[in-house]
């Protein structure tokens, strides 16, 4: 059995900071008269005393070293306890929100899927739609910490390939993960401060701007509109798609950006393929609006790269239902989603990398077949793939399939039609925000799903935001017996 004590001690103190930045959305209540402060208040005073009892309970056994049990604990832990604290001013607030709905709306949040039970935004207090945005911020940034520090020591998907660009944190995953987020923070800020400007010289409001600033750069997708991007149809449109594909690069190239190192950026390999295929598809989905539904050329163009770029993402947000646009964009919109951008950014999905990686077998065994007596090894970034990173990406595909398979199967159990339960499956598994169909789509949300599958998505969410198999290896009896 584990020693749960430096992992408690982590979540308190995380647990803590997040009451703390309750402040913020109290404040703005405060300030706007609406009478709402009070319920930030007591969330406030609630989250950061449990975080604090929490940690003083566990400072005994404070150590810079975690053992991999605990690595694999402190990285599922958090992202449970800090939904679960951060659903309290939904449950409190003019929402009422029951439990169920509460975590649904803030594990959405905090793993930036973007999917939302929540209707009559619009009308909701400024303060509370602040703290649906912060969540996903925090999320993205955390998310980031996640991919680079704490997954190539996991050996998790193929994440090891990356572990040099980690900064050697084998041993040392605390103060060096203090050290990258720190780095990455400044660049995190930066870009969400240049993208609420950048939304505010287009026509949006101060408040509309720094909200969808910090869930574009965090790929999240919550509005503060029921309308989403479809209130804000215009230039907006091309500022999202550039942050968005800002926010799906990999960070540790703008550190190294940062640092008078350019080459990097311009010559990683996951970039070129994640802006070709949103190139190749935002033309194919351009070209068919034009061509089937009549479009004008900048206005199909327009709509195609916004809604190309948040689903391939996963943002998630929408300027306007496709899926009125015919079954061609629909189906290519399906898929787009189970791409994902690049590894060590808010991004969500399988990863460019991974389908690189995975081509680059194929290739290989193909080679073979013609030449059986020739040496064929798959190829990343022109260095020979590790067999060990090669089986783990083949394991995650494997698992990713199964998962939304036998999800999709659990949520059809419950009750919904196909296409609700497979596209349900497959937004919470790879954290792209909105389904397809009727009640779960673009022009939809997921307030009238039953309890039974808001709680499957709900761990679809957790599951799929670290990777699959994070989540999956703690259920195991040998996990424990360790």
């Amino acid at each position: 059995m584990p020693d749960l004590r430096p992992v408690g001690y982590v979540i308190g103190l995380l647990v803590a900071a997040l009451g703390a930045t309750m402040l913020v959305p109290m404040a703005l209540d405060l300030a706007s008269g609406n009478g709402h402060w009070h319920v930030f208040l007591q969330s406030a005073v609630v989250t950061a005393l449990s975080g604090a009892l929490i940690a003083l309970a566990s400072a005994n056994a404070v150590s810079a070293r975690l053992t991999l049990q605990q690595t694999f604990l402190l990285t599922t832990a958090v992202w449970v306890a800090l939904p679960a604290f951060g659903s309290i001013p939904f449950m409190l607030g003019v929402t009422a929100a029951r439990p169920v709905d509460a975590v649904f709306e803030a594990m959405s949040g905090l793993t930036t899927t973007g999917s939302t039970v929540f209707t009559g935004l619009d009308r909701l207090p400024e303060g509370l739609l602040l703290w649906r945005s912060m969540l996903q911020w925090f999320g993205g940034i955390g998310i980031i910490v996640v991919a680079m520090v704490f997954l190539p020591e996991l050996r998790i998907g193929g994440m090891q390939i990356f572990r040099s660009e980690a900064f050697e944190t084998m041993g040392k995953i605390l103060p060096r993960a203090a050290e990258i987020a720190g780095r990455i923070s400044a660049i995190y800020v930066a870009l969400t401060v240049a993208c609420a400007f950048a939304y505010a010289v287009v026509g949006m409001s101060a408040f509309d701007a720094v909200n969808h600033a910090l869930t574009t750069l965090s790929t999240g997708g919550f509005s503060t509109r029921d309308a989403s991007f479809g209130a804000f149809q215009g230039p907006a449109e091309y500022v999202s798609a550039l942050f968005m594909v800002l926010a799906s690069l990999p960070f540790v190239r703008f550190v190294q950006f940062a640092a008078g190192t350019a080459r990097p950026l311009l010559h990683d390999s996951q970039i070129r393929a994640f802006l070709a295929v949103i190139l190749v598809v935002t033309l194919a989905i351009t070209a068919y609006r034009m061509l089937a539904n009549g479009d004008r050329p900048e206005h199909a163009f327009r709509e195609a790269i916004f809604n190309v770029t948040s689903i391939i993402t996963g943002t998630g947000y929408a300027s306007v239902d496709y899926q009125l646009w015919g079954a061609f964009p629909v189906v290519v919109f399906f898929f787009l989603g189970l791409v994902g951008g690049c590894a060590g950014s808010t991004c969500c999905s399988v990863k460019v990398f991974r389908y690189q990686i995975l081509f680059s077998a194929i290739g290989a065994q193909i080679r073979r077949i013609h030449s059986p007596s020739g040496v064929f090894l798959p190829r990343f970034e022109g260095r020979p793939v590790p067999q060990e990173v090669l089986a783990s990406i083949m394991s995650f595909f494997v698992i990713f399939v199964v998962s939304i398979g036998v999800m999709s199967v659990a949520l059809g159990m419950t009750g919904l039609d196909f296409v609700t339960s497979l596209s349900g499956a497959a937004t919470a598994i790879a954290n792209i925000g909105p389904g397809l169909g009727p009640t779960i789509g673009p022009a939809g949300n997921f307030a009238l799903l039953n309890d039974a599958a808001k709680w499957i998505l709900v761990f679809g969410m957790l599951a799929g935001r670290l990777e699959l198999l994070v989540v999956y290896a703690i259920f195991t009896v040998r996990f424990w017996r360790v």
